[in-house]
């Protein structure tokens, strides 16, 4: 049993150390902190080894089909029944859920803001997060919201899970460590983490200051999108997936557990820890995945390819080929197509587009678009390059160019995005952002050619 003083030493200590994890997207994988803690032959024998508690934890039905079907056997000091007692309610002022009608102080348009500030006061991952969109319904399970995080604070003995969806996590600065229920997951700039619904947490700050972006996906789980005539390899490969393997706290101090369900925030107190999973098997896993490893595929003749083929994750719906959620990369590669305007074209488009920059520069937008900032194109609005990126796309030499240090990202879905109060009001967004397109003049003169 740890104490206080020895669980801060023990978590000090394991700021350095590194994590294992197990390669493959959607395997049935098994793992043990002790040995013999997991059951072989059977998921749950009259006397687990220990004196551990089988307890099983569903993210579907237990009727789906076999290919969605998702469920893990989780071995623990503890039942969960035990790590909640009474709950009372409480407010998150900032973290809200769709459905949400649209900000009345802020009109029909496109939208940009600069970067979030750090929070000048302690702040944890949860209490640092603020909501800029959401789309869909939280409680009937479609849609999604759209938040950025700011934190600088250990949540030592807070914890938390999300019963309205999973949270695909991008980090922006800051290296972050998520202790879940599974394993140990440490995450940086340029890698993604998702921790499935229902999974309980607890968010550590590697580094002085953290933030980013994060998805609540409401509707189906996120999975890798088909490939389609690409075949079999390429995009991002099933073996760049890592999911932690089983590590446990013991921890006998009291604890707090917060829960968001149905848009609504709760608080239970309990006499321990509740990462308890001495070993666990089962294809509901929290993961993470580094985006440097996606391996674009791209024109290499002529015309710009449609931004799907940058898709590392998708959310589907019932509709086939239209996504509750499409998460979408643009980065590092080589532009070779000939006679072409290589940057993203303008377009209008059923699908409402959120996207933030992580690092670099974005093709299509030479200025105001900065790492750490965000943009809100929503459905049927008309964007694409502002007016140098055009100028200079369409005027440049041909030849191979390597767009390098950048990487840009898009949440993208078949809902529209509403823009919370919050969003509209923060001093970041920027007033000017459509003034980008100010300088696409008139070059029709009616006569035949190119001008």
């Amino acid at each position: 049993m740890l104490d206080h003083a020895d669980n801060q030493t023990a978590t000090a200590r394991a700021r350095t150390e590194t994590q294992d994890y197990m390669p493959g997207f959607g395997n049935d994988f098994e793992t043990e902190s002790l040995p013999g803690a997991l059951p072989q032959g059977q998921n749950s024998p009259q006397k687990c080894n220990y004196g551990l508690y089988a307890e099983q934890l569903s993210g579907s039905p237990f009727t789906a089909p076999r290919g969605t079907n998702e469920r893990s056997w989780l071995y623990r000091i503890r039942p969960s029944v035990k790590h909640t007692n009474r709950f009372n309610s409480i407010s998150h002022n900032h973290w809200l859920s769709a459905p949400s009608a649209p900000a009345p102080s802020l009109p029909l348009g496109q939208y940009r803001w600069d970067p979030m500030p750090m929070p000048t006061e302690k702040t944890d991952f949860v209490a640092g997060m603020r909501t800029i969109t959401t789309a869909g319904d939280a409680a009937t399970q479609v849609g999604m919201a759209a938040h950025v995080y700011a934190c600088n604070r250990d949540m030592e003995d807070d914890y938390f899970f999300n019963a309205d969806g999973e949270l695909l996590i991008v980090p922006q600065v800051g290296r972050m460590r998520f202790f879940t229920e599974m394993g140990i997951i440490d995450v940086e700039p340029n890698e993604i983490c998702l921790i499935p619904r229902g999974m309980i947490f607890k968010a550590l700050c590697l580094d002085e200051e953290a933030r980013g972006y994060v998805c609540e996906n409401y509707g189906a789980k996120f999975t890798l999108p088909d490939r389609g005539p690409i075949g079999a390899n390429c995009l991002a490969n099933p073996r760049d997936f890592k999911t932690p393997v089983a590590a446990y706290e013991d921890k006998e101090t009291e604890c707090r557990l917060l829960v968001k369900w149905c848009g609504t925030f709760h608080e239970t107190v309990i006499d321990h820890g509740p990462l308890d999973v001495v070993a666990w098997h089962g294809n509901y896993a929290p993961f993470k995945y580094d985006l440097r490893t996606f391996s674009p595929v791209g024109a290499i003749l002529f015309d710009h390819p449609d931004p799907s083929i940058f898709t590392v994750l998708t959310a589907p719906t019932e509709e086939a080929g239209t996504a509750n959620i499409d998460f979408v990369i643009f980065p590092p590669r080589w532009m070779v197509a000939e006679h072409t305007f290589r940057p993203p074209w303008y377009h209008r488009n059923i699908m409402s587009e959120f996207m933030g920059l992580i690092h670099g520069q974005y093709d299509a937008k030479e200025e105001g678009f900065v790492p750490g900032g965000m943009s809100l194109h929503n459905m049927m609005l008309p964007h694409g390059p502002d007016t140098f990126g055009f100028e200079k796309a369409s005027n440049s030499n041909l030849g191979p160019t390597k767009l390098d240090d950048t990487m840009a990202f898009m949440f993208e879905t078949r809902y529209p995005q509403m823009v919370t109060d919050f969003a509209a009001g923060l001093a970041e967004l920027q007033d000017d952002y459509i003034d980008c397109w100010k300088g696409l003049d008139r070059k029709f003169d009616g006569t035949p050619g190119i001008k």
